[in-house]
């Protein structure tokens, strides 16, 4: 039997990579849609060998359609956008145009090229804003408040309509807060997982936060890749919440991780009010992952604890040579 082909569109992020290694073990053929194939992706490097690049603008469904035309895959895995939400604030139209046009312009392409290939649309949990209840499914009410919210409510949205209109195997996974050692240190976890880590080395003498009590749903990317794939593998398209369905405060994020290295995290940490979030970013979202468990099998099998000492123990490793030249 021929071997299934998928596309991946931010192949080159965490949640790209991981899942092209995760395809790659299920024997895909797996593809990626790039900006550059010159451009350097450190999270396929070990992969570079085994996935092939195409160069398209997620913006030109033109483009996309040559895309298609060139890998012919059974499932294509829309993943692209600027998903450091702060940056949506100081880029919304650049926001808008990758996370709500791009997914539009990819589902047009399916349509037109071949309307068996199986899509799949990374939305999130960020579409909730302030949302009206706790936890979330997948039928709680929409309230965007950022516009990295925004757009991939328009994403989540149009992924419906196609499936509606078209009859297109159109899929949403509606993801809460997801790390692993890929993700940069702009991202809060990231960002105490090294600060715990080079304060252990005598790298770092300080971190500054902003809100300790402020929670969120955290669980592990590796986790949520391999929903994604069950996403496609259903007879039938919908749309799932994929979440730990726990909430977990900075403040615990930040004990877990200087408990890992030993540290008392009280002499180390200083809050800075400017990074607080505003009343547009309000957020109290958990979700709850009951139809995943149900229709797809699917439970995350990192818990909070594993997965903050996985990403201490890895900028641990990564530092470590620093140490070594300082």
């Amino acid at each position: 039997m021929a071997a299934r082909r998928a596309l991946i569109t931010g192949i080159g992020g965490q949640d790209g990579s991981l899942l092209a290694e995760l395809l790659l073990d299920h024997d895909y053929e797996v593809f990626g849609v790039v900006r550059r194939s010159s451009a350097q992706y450190a999270n396929l490097e070990p992969l570079r060998d085994r996935v092939d690049l195409i160069t398209a603008d997620l913006l030109d469904h033109v483009s996309l359609l040559n895309a298609l035309g060139a890998c012919r895959p059974h499932e294509v895995y829309n993943l692209a956008s600027v998903s450091f939400v702060p940056i949506s604030w100081e880029q919304p139209v650049l926001t808008a145009q990758f996370a709500a046009v791009g997914a539009t312009a990819m589902l047009e392409s399916i349509r037109l090229f071949d309307k068996d290939i199986r899509f799949y649309q990374a939305s999130s949990s960020e579409i909730f804003g302030e949302p009206v209840e706790t936890p979330q499914t997948e039928s709680t009410p929409l309230s965007p408040l950022t516009p990295y919210g925004a757009a991939k409510a328009y994403a989540h949205f149009i992924t419906g309509s196609y499936r509606r209109r078209y009859g297109l195997h159109a899929s949403a996974g509606i993801l809460y807060n997801h790390e692993s050692p890929r993700r940069p240190s702009d991202f809060l976890p990231m960002k105490v997982a090294h600060a715990a880590a080079a304060i252990s080395l005598g790298l770092q003498e300080e971190v500054w936060l902003g809100d300790l009590d402020a929670q969120r749903d955290w669980g592990y990317a590796g986790d949520y890749v391999r929903a994604m794939w069950l996403i496609l593998q259903q007879d039938e398209p919908d749309d799932y919440v994929i979440a730990s369905g726990e909430a977990h405060s900075v403040r615990e994020l930040v004990e877990c991780a200087f408990q890992r290295v030993g540290l008392d995290w009280q002499e180390h940490v200083q809050i800075d009010e400017s990074l607080l979030r505003g009343r547009a970013e309000l957020h109290n979202l958990v979700g709850n992952p009951a139809r995943a468990r149900e229709r797809l099998g699917w439970k995350p099998e990192v818990p909070f604890t594993e997965l903050v000492h996985m990403l201490v123990d890895a900028e641990l490793a990564r530092l470590e040579p620093e140490r070594v030249r300082t």
